[in-house]
This record gives C-alpha cells, sequence and structure tokens, in this order.
C-alpha cells in the first residue's frame, strides 16, 4: 500500500518540514564546520574543519523519520524509543536530540543557541568529541550503529515484557544485507501483543552502500511485499523525492501502522492470543544524501553512492566547494529555523513531545534507572548433598541443577527474567524451566508439540545472533536474562559480546547512564564432552574473544560442580555491567563441595582442596592446579594414581573458578594480592596447571606475576574427533596419564622409580588405545573412576 491521502494541514505540514529542514542543516554543520555556525558571515576555509569525517548520505532520511515520530508521540501520547540501524547515523540523531532539548539537559554545556549549536558542530568527530555513530553518549540510544545488523534483535529484546513501548528500527538497506538482520525479521514470532510491546521496522532503501547497489533497493515493490508478507508483516510503502508529497505520504502511512499495532494489542489484550498478526512495517524509498549536493565537479552526487559520506571535500584544492558548501547549507533557510540567538524558533521548538515522552528522554534508553533486583531463593534449596563420605564420589548433572533454580526464577520474576537459547534448553539439561514457561511462538501449535505456546517466555530459536541481541536489548532495558549456548557455537556471536562490552566500557565513562543487569552466558555441551559429536562441536575460544576486554567488564568463572554453579549464577545474576561466562559441562560429574564450602570457594576465587591434598601438602613438593569441571576431575584422578605410585609426593591441590583471580590487582579488578598468590601456588615449586581451555590463555593471565616459568600448562590443543570421552583428553594431552607424566617431569629429581612409573603409564596408554577401537567405550576403571575418599587426608575447607 502507498497512501496518497494527505493527512496533514498546511501549518503543520510547513511546520514538520522546517524541523526535517533545522534538522539537515544541524547534520550538515556537524560534517563540516569549525566555527561560523549560523553563517553571521560568508563561508571561509578556515570555518571548515581540516578533517571531515561523517556520513550525509543516511542522514536526511532518519532526521525525517524523527519528525514525523515525534508528531505520531504528541498525537497519541506514546512511549517509543529510536533505534538507529544504517551505520554512522550519529550526525542525525544528534541534531534532533538538541533540537528537541534533550541533549542540552545531559549536556548543560552545550546549550540550544549559537554557542552551543558551534558545540554541537566542534564536538562532533573531533578529539575528545563524540563518534559518527548512534552510541554510548547518545541519550536516547541503547543501540550502537558501528556494527550493522543487530538493529531489529535489540529492538525486539526492548520491548519483550515491556507491553506499552514502540520500538521503532530503522533498517538501512546496506544493513539489510547482513546475516543477522536477515535472521531477525522472525522476531515478530516471537512478539505477543498481550503481554509484549510493538516493534515498527522501517527498511530505509537509500539505493547504495558505500560505492554499490543494495540487493533491497533493487527489487520492485510487489518483490518486497511477497518478501514481507511471507515473514509474517503488512508493508506500507513510502516513496519520493519531493519534500512535500513524502511528508504527506510517510504521515499517512505511520498512521497506519500505528492503528494497526493498536488494533493488534487491543484484540489480543480482550480475546486472547492465538495466531501471528500481521504486524506492519514500512518501506520507505528516498534518494541517498537527499537535499544535498545534486552535482560535484560534475558527477552527480545526490541519489548515487558518492552521496554516502562527504559529499563535498578538498576545499584548499578547490575553493569553489567553500561556495557550494555555503549554498547547500544556505538551502535550508537557517534564517527561518533559528531566531537572533541561534535557538530554534518556536514553532520549530513545539514540534517535540514533552518530558520523558521525548525520545532523547525516554526512561526505557537508561533501563538501569527501571531496573530492579531479581527475587533469587535461597541455593540451599536447590544444592546436592555433598559430604565427606560421598565427596568426588557421587555424579549429578549440575547444569540440570541449575535449570530447577531457573525455573523458580520465573516464577518469582514473571516479568523481568527471561532464557534465551537456540533450541538446546532440554539438551543442555535446563528443562526444569518448562515447569514455570512454555517456549514461545506465536502461531499455531501442533498436537506434538512441547511445552510451545505464545504465553512462553523461554526463548529458543536456532539462531545464536537472534538469543543474543534479544538479551542485549533486554538487559540494556533494565530487566534480566540468561543466554545458554553449546560452548563451541558461542563463538558465532563473537562479535556481538564485542560491542555490548564496548558499550558497557563506555557507559562507565558516561555519568549520567545508570548501571543494567549483566549480560550472562551459560557455555555448555562443551569441548571436552562433545566427544559424540565430533570435532566441529570442540572449540572453547569463546573465553579468548573475552579476555580481550577491558577488565572491568569481563568475568569468567569455571566452576567445578552443581554447588559451585548454583553459588555463580547467583552472583552473576544479581551483578551488573558485567559480561559473565559460566563454563560448565552439562553431562554427570563428581560433585566436590556442599553449598557452604562452594560460597566460600566461590567468593575466594580459588582454594587449596586440602581433602585433595597431601597431608602435609601446607609444604608441597609440586602444585596440582586445574580450572573447569574436566581438568578437575583429571587432575584429582592424577593424584590418586600419584598416592599409588609414589605415596611420598607432598601434592597440594588447588581448584580456580574465577579465572580473572590470576592476573595482578593492578591488571584486573579480580586478581589476587601476591601474598594470597603464593599462599595458592607456593612461591617457587612447579604447578601443574590443568585448564579447560586453551593454554595460551592462563600463560596471558599470568603475565605479570614472578616466576610464571614455573607453570606447565595443558589444555584444549585443537584436538579431536567423534571419540569417547576419556579419549578426548588423552587427545589433547590433558588426561590423568600425562598430568601424571608432567609432575614426575617437573618435581624433584629424588623421585625414586621414576623410570618404571613412566612405563606404567605408558602401558595405561596403550591398553586405552587398544581398548576404545574393540569395544567403543572407555575402561571402566577410566569411566568408573571416583575419588578414593581416604579417611587420613583432611576435608577441613576453610585453610
Amino acid at each position: 500500500m502507498t497512501s496518497t491521502q494527505p493527512v496533514l494541514e498546511e501549518v503543520e505540514l510547513r511546520h514538520l518540514d522546517a524541523w526535517w529542514r533545522a534538522a539537515n542543516y544541524l547534520t550538515v554543520g556537524q560534517i563540516y564546520l569549525q566555527a561560523n555556525p549560523l553563517l553571521r558571515e560568508p563561508l571561509r576555509l578556515e570555518h571548515i574543519k581540516p578533517r571531515l569525517l561523517g556520513h550525509w548520505g543516511t542522514s536526511p532520511g532518519l532526521n525525517l523519520i524523527y519528525v514525523h515520530l515525534n508528531r505520531l508521540i504528541k498525537w497519541h501520547d506514546l512511549d517509543m524509543l529510536y533505534f538507529t540501524g544504517p551505520g554512522h547515523g550519529g550526525p542525525a540523531l544528534l541534531a534532533n536530540l538538541w533540537l528537541e532539548g534533550s541533549y542540552s539537559e545531559y549536556y548543560p554545556a552545550i546549550p540550544r543557541d549559537e554557542a552551543g549549536m558551534l558545540a554541537l558542530f566542534r564536538q562532533f568527530s573531533t578529539p575528545g568529541g563524540v563518534p559518527s555513530h548512534v552510541s554510548v553518549p547518545t541519550p536516547g540510544s541503547i543501540h550502537e550503529g558501528g556494527e550493522l545488523g543487530y538493529v531489529l534483535m535489540h529492538a525486539f529484546g526492548a520491548v519483550f515484557d515491556n507491553p506499552d513501548l514502540i520500538a521503532t528500527a530503522i533498517v538501512g538497506d546496506g544493513e539489510a544485507e547482513t546475516a543477522p538482520l536477515e535472521g531477525s525479521w522472525k522476531g515478530i514470532r516471537f512478539l505477543n501483543p498481550e503481554r509484549d510491546g510493538a516493534v515498527l521496522p522501517i527498511l530505509h532503501l537509500n539505493g547504495y552502500k558505500i560505492s554499490g547497489p543494495t540487493i533491497l533497493a533493487r527489487q520492485s515493490d510487489a518483490t518486497l511485499r511477497k518478501l514481507f508478507e511471507g515473514h509474517g508483516y503488512t508493508p506500507y510503502f513510502v516513496e519520493g523525492d519531493d519534500p512535500m508529497s513524502v511528508h504527506q505520504r510517510l504521515a499517512a502511512v505511520l498512521e497506519r501502522a500505528v492503528e494497526d499495532i493498536r488494533g493488534i494489542q487491543q484484540r489480543a489484550r480482550t480475546l486472547g492470543m492465538h495466531t501471528l498478526p500481521p504486524w506492519p512495517m514500512i518501506v520507505m524509498r528516498t534518494p541517498k544524501g537527499w537535499t544535498g549536493p545534486a552535482k560535484v565537479d560534475g558527477q552527480t552526487i545526490e541519489g548515487t553512492f558518492r552521496a554516502h559520506q562527504v559529499p563535498l571535500s578538498g576545499f584548499r584544492e578547490h575553493p569553489g566547494h567553500i561556495e557550494q558548501l555555503q549554498q547547500w547549507l544556505e538551502s535550508y533557510r537557517p534564517e527561518d529555523l533559528f531566531d537572533e540567538h541561534g535557538c530554534p524558533t518556536a514553532e520549530i521548538a513545539a514540534q517535540a513531545p514533552e518530558g520523558k515522552r521525548r525520545m532523547g528522554d525516554n526512561p526505557h534508553a537508561n533501563g538501569g534507572r527501571l531496573s530492579v533486583p531479581l527475587v533469587l531463593r535461597d541455593g540451599a534449596a536447590y544444592a546436592v548433598d555433598v559430604n565427606d563420605a560421598n565427596r568426588a564420589r557421587e555424579r549429578h548433572e549440575s547444569t540440570r541443577v541449575l535449570g530447577e533454580f531457573l525455573r523458580d526464577i520465573y516464577r518469582d520474576n514473571p516479568h523481568s527474567f527471561r532464557l534465551f537459547c537456540p533450541d538446546e534448553t532440554n539438551s543442555n539439561r535446563l528443562g526444569a524451566v518448562f515447569e514455570a514457561s512454555d517456549r514461545c511462538l506465536v502461531g499455531t501449535s501442533l498436537p506434538g508439540d512441547d511445552h510451545v505456546s505464545p504465553q512462553g517466555r523461554v526463548m529458543e530459536v536456532l539462531s545464536e545472533h537472534n538469543c543474543h541481541g534479544w538479551l542485549e536489548g533486554y538487559v540494556l532495558t533494565g530487566r534480566h536474562g540468561l543466554f545458554a549456548s553449546y560452548e563451541a557455537f558461542a563463538t558465532i556471536v563473537d562479535s556481538m559480546a564485542t560491542q555490548h562490552a564496548k558499550w558497557l566500557e563506555h557507559a562507565d565513562e558516561v555519568t549520567w547512564r545508570a548501571p543494567i543487569p549483566s549480560l550472562n552466558y551459560l557455555l555448555t555441551s562443551t569441548c571436552w564432552r562433545n566427544d559424540h559429536n565430533g570435532f566441529s562441536h570442540q572449540g572453547p575460544g569463546f573465553i579468548d574473544n573475552l579476555l580481550t576486554k577491558q577488565p572491568r567488564v569481563v568475568r569468567i568463572y569455571l566452576p567445578p560442580d552443581a554447588n559451585c554453579l548454583l553459588s555463580v549464577a547467583e552472583h552473576c545474576l544479581h551483578s551488573l555491567n558485567y559480561l559473565n561466562a559460566i563454563v560448565i559441562d552439562k553431562q554427570p560429574q563428581l560433585q566436590y563441595l556442599d553449598l557452604t564450602e562452594a560460597r566460600a570457594h566461590c567468593a575466594r576465587g580459588a582454594s587449596i582442596w586440602p581433602w585433595a591434598s597431601s597431608q602435609d601438602g601446607d609444604n608441597p613438593e609440586v602444585v596440582m592446579a586445574c580450572a573447569g569441571d574436566i581438568p578437575t576431575q583429571e587432575t584429582l584422578a592424577a593424584v590418586d594414581l600419584l598416592h599409588q605410585f609414589v605415596p611420598d609426593l607432598r601434592i597440594r591441590v588447588v581448584n580456580i573458578v574465577d579465572l580473572m583471580m590470576l592476573p595482578p590487582p593492578d591488571r584486573h579488578p579480580h586478581g589476587t594480592s601476591e601474598t594470597t598468590f603464593i599462599d595458592l601456588f607456593t612461591s617457587n615449586k612447579p604447578v601443574v596447571f590443568a585448564f579447560h581451555g586453551y593454554p595460551g590463555v592462563i600463560h596471558q593471565l599470568l603475565h605479570g606475576r614472578a616466576g610464571t616459568e614455573r607453570f606447565h600448562v595443558r589444555g584444549y590443543q585443537e584436538e579431536g574427533t567423534t571419540t569417547t570421552p576419556f579419549d578426548m583428553v588423552v587427545l589433547n594431552r590433558l588426561s590423568r596419564i600425562h598430568l601424571c607424566g608432567d609432575v614426575l617431569r617437573y618435581a624433584p629429581s629424588s623421585l625414586v622409580g621414576r623410570a618404571r612409573i613412566v612405563r606404567h603409564l605408558e602401558e595405561m596408554l596403550d591398553r586405552h588405545h587398544r581398548y576404545i577401537r574393540e569395544h567403543f567405550d572407555d575402561l571402566p576403571d577410566i569411566a568408573n573412576w571416583t575419588w578414593p575418599g581416604s579417611p587420613e587426608r583432611s576435608t577441613d575447607q576453610d585453610q
């Protein structure tokens, strides 16, 4: 549908157009000017910035949409966020925020007058200023417009459980070509208008990327209609290059979209939700760089890729461009837009909504101010019973225990917590959540479905991008959640994690941004127990990516058992402004600590385990350190073997649950003091370190510690296949057998019978290789190993 019916009266039309021209003027000024903001004198070279940064091409369309959304907000009293998908759209949004007054309230040094206008221009894309994207310092934003592809995901995440919020998401036609964006149109199939808000996508087709045409811009309206109707939308079309005509068409289409949204919500909230409603979306075709220079040096600019960034440049070499820039700026008639003080005229200022209805001051865009802590039940209700008699001798699925904890979080926080998972909730042993909530899917349910309904709030979609993006939008607007993923496939969203980390890093420097709930990851189905799925499912690299981020926003936890997992989860779900990665497998595993011990252990980040150490472990000959569930198991099994082979060897076992305790305190807030570090690892004894991930991670974290050459790290070495669980640790040389060999290699050379023990270890490996090829399973004494629980060993966890 393309509406042609005028909906704007002449006066309103003129005022809307005046705002649009003012926003365009301010956008151009930010890109070009460092002085003479209102052209009080003829433009000269010294008035123009020496380095021209910014993107003009997308900005006129962003400005057009903004002023029309202002009109809708005022007419219909809407609660609305503006999501800027096109990259480098920052100057457009800053222009509108300055016009509506919210920018000056957040930044009093940039008032709405000529001096403030100059400050607005001078700060844009200059040292110490603001970036060209819509970013953290931009009021009203929770979406960083730098990396493309995530705008719809963030918009959907923002409106889940936000029934009155409308998220208008501007999708750039270049952005629309990205895989994440292409996959995110299906978000409406998880949007329940009974309890959720609405997303209004506006696909802005201006024809070009940086230097080439965009795919969707070259499609006919008929083709685009089929595409978006197939996705479940009702598409409305706006097209043109005559401003007054486009104003009328866009106003009519937006009115229709709001009417559709309110009708969908009213029907769902009175009659219930049963089928997917036809949500509106808009396709807007306007020229790239609209209202800018038509031609420069004989080349067509407006409506082509040449309008993408800076249409006019080279002012020193081409003095005529200065006059052309002045003509461009004067075409907006600034004398009609700003008064003698440089303030927007009263007619323009009146176009803005009031107070918190302004999109630059919407409370949801500073979600930490709306956030309420989760109600969490005491972990004792879910804890595994561990005592001296069964310590490390019984196996439980630790993530199944966590699932029961999450189930009751759903029950106690029905509007502020969601689990996001790529179709693996049951696989990851979190299925207890389905006792509290179904999987969400808006549409027809079939008799064979398992816990599927529009009312569900467990978010399963086979797209790591959607899961991560939805959770980002959810926590940025103040709610809480967890993203559970197979460990190897968390790396699919490495870049998204990087962008969110950058948001948090920058937000820490923006004083008016309130802290938001942390983005929590559960990485399970780990590399060590994907022996059945094979090499493609084996990869702990997500840890490596997180470690490159600033220490103040990253936390990595490797709980070895269920009670430690509960303790870590309690902490992470209460925390703010972090990316918390929790890494633990879903398969049955040995349990080591009771809940009290686990909480103390997790609070310290690392502990000596006296019950697993030699009785005289205060003076060890070797320290055996472990981080991760399988490395912990293999370390303890190695200790058991060494006690059999070399009963007099003094061994200390140290378990690390908080990976970030390893660096010095000047490199990470969780880094332990040198005194505590020595208390754990001694000052001069060899340390055999069994680690869950790539060995280089530990060496990286230990950098800056004294005597790190005594740490000998084993971990995942990019070896794997479809094999047995024990063969995975053998292939990567992390097995109990290899750890024993390391102790013999690095412990004091006075060990008696070293050669005999090494031969025995080699025989164990040979027997393993032969057995698994004949029986397709691990040796019973390997698969069924448990801690012997020698009564002489101390069980005091407070040491």
